[in-house]
């Protein structure tokens, strides 16, 4: 019998009986490949019967105990919902140089410390170059790891047969192939959605669950390279950020289907691996006595998933000498700082049409709130007048384009981090926090911005407090 062929496109999963050049659905060149058909009787029959596919009343359904394996890794357990569940598939992807491999080995090592087996499968780096990072990240590595350095699933699924893995990591799932669907290479959307549902049917299986950790590379949109249906495969995607120049990583879960999917873990990236950064608000934020405070500098708090996180906002402030001045927000929207400069001059009477603004947070955080307007103007002002803001002196609030202060969604325990940490006073929108008492912090609210100038700096640029 003739074989039958097709062509799918690598980078959007595009399907066509012929070739084209450029893929006529996202329109990349040269992404075409030849895949053999795969009938829907040989899928079934590679899929085995490790799940069974009897049905049953829901309520007869015995949900099990479905415990969490929890590493000591407080960031990632946040952002898994408590740890890695036995049954579940989860994906991590960064990157280049994101630090994924790196993050896998260190939660391998520390399951196999706990006394349960991890087969770790790469088909990127040879055993050498994992011992070596091994080497390099860990005080002592545990005898529960097995390795195996092979771009053959088949071998991988006989390796887990024979080691019994409570914890199986696959590095990364581009790389791997099955032989059954041969001649489609390695990373071929066919090879790569058949190699996963392989490793949740091993995940799933009845008799043995156990928990897998694929790591998938990133494409030049910087998303999960393959198609789609590899993120709904899944119980969990973990997308790791940040600079491979820098030291500051967070991780998020943009799929988890036990726990929240805003959730955000931060690490430091160090000689010794991805260590955890479990009190954040003292990461991103620069402590100053009294007395020993600096212009361009606000504090203002930030919600990374259900957690507070302080960050400070940096501001620089100088004469332009050119007829266009610059505006640099690294990690805000440059067309929302031009917003908010436009507020400041109309509103508050301080000009800027001829500075240079630059803003930045602390640590590299991603201004992407509303709630930070109030701090990065405070801080421009600050910059700009050459006036220090007190240091225990924290600002939450939007900014509107009439220069009113606008509400912000959970400002209760916005504060409350505040209080913890030893600020002593806050500055809300009117109407922000009703009928609640803290035990430190003083609670300011303020209708317009050129009152909360007023009150910081003693002067509202040309306008006069009202």
């Amino acid at each position: 019998m003739k074989q039958k062929t097709a062509y799918i496109c690598s980078e959007c999963g595009y399907k066509s009986a012929k070739w084209f050049g450029q893929c006529p659905s996202c329109k990349e060149w040269g992404t075409l490949s030849e895949v053999e058909v795969v009938s829907s009787s040989r899928k079934m029959a590679s899929r085995g019967s490790s799940v069974s596919s009897s049905f049953k009343k829901l309520n007869e359904v015995t949900t099990g105990d479905n415990k969490r394996i929890v590493t000591h890794n407080n960031e990632f357990n946040r952002v898994m919902g408590g740890g890695i569940i036995k049954d579940s598939v989860s994906i991590i992807t960064s990157p280049p140089g994101g630090g994924k491999s790196t993050l896998a080995l260190g939660i391998s090592n520390d399951v196999a410390g706990q006394g349960m087996r991890v087969l770790y499968a790469s088909g990127e780096e040879s055993e050498s170059q994992i011992k070596d990072r091994a080497n390099r990240i860990f005080d002592r590595i545990s005898d529960n790891i097995w390795i195996v350095t092979d771009n053959c699933l088949d071998n991988v699924v006989e390796a887990v047969n024979t080691i019994d893995p409570d914890l199986i990591v696959i590095d990364s799932i581009q790389t791997f192939f099955l032989e059954e669907f041969l001649p489609s290479r390695a990373g071929n959307p066919t090879q790569t959605m058949e190699c996963a549902g392989t490793l949740v049917n091993i995940a799933k299986n009845k008799n043995k669950k156990r928990a897998v950790i694929i790591i998938g590379q990133m494409n030049k949109n910087d998303e999960l390279a393959g198609l789609r249906s590899l993120e709904h495969l899944v119980d969990t995607v973990l997308v790791m950020d940040g600079d491979s120049d820098g030291e500051l990583r967070s991780i998020s879960a943009t799929k988890n289907r036990f726990g929240s999917t805003g959730e955000m873990g931060f690490f430091s990236m160090t000689e010794k691996g991805l260590i955890s950064i479990d009190n954040p608000s003292e990461f991103f934020v620069t402590r100053r006595d009294k007395g020993d405070e600096v212009s361009g500098s606000a504090i203002t708090v930030l919600k990374e998933g259900s957690r507070p996180v302080i960050s400070e906002i940096e501001s620089l402030v100088s004469q332009s000498y050119t007829q266009y001045p610059s505006r640099i927000g690294e990690g805000f929207k440059n067309d929302q700082l031009n917003i908010l400069i436009s507020v400041l001059e109309q509103r508050c009477g301080i000009p800027l049409y001829n500075k240079n603004v630059v803003i930045k947070a602390t640590g590299g955080l991603k201004l992407k709130e509303q709630s930070v307007n109030l701090a990065i103007v405070m801080s421009i002002v600050s910059s700009l007048w050459d006036i220090p803001i007190p240091s225990d002196y924290a600002f939450i609030a939007d900014l509107g384009l009439t220069g009113e202060l606008k509400k912000i969604p959970s400002a209760e325990s916005r504060i409350k981090e505040l209080d913890r940490m030893g600020f002593k006073k806050v500055f809300v929108a009117k109407d922000s926090v009703k009928n609640l008492s803290f035990k430190n912090i003083e609670v300011i609210e303020i209708k317009r911005l050129d009152r909360v100038l007023a009150y910081v700096f003693g002067k509202v640029g040309k306008i006069d407090k009202k």
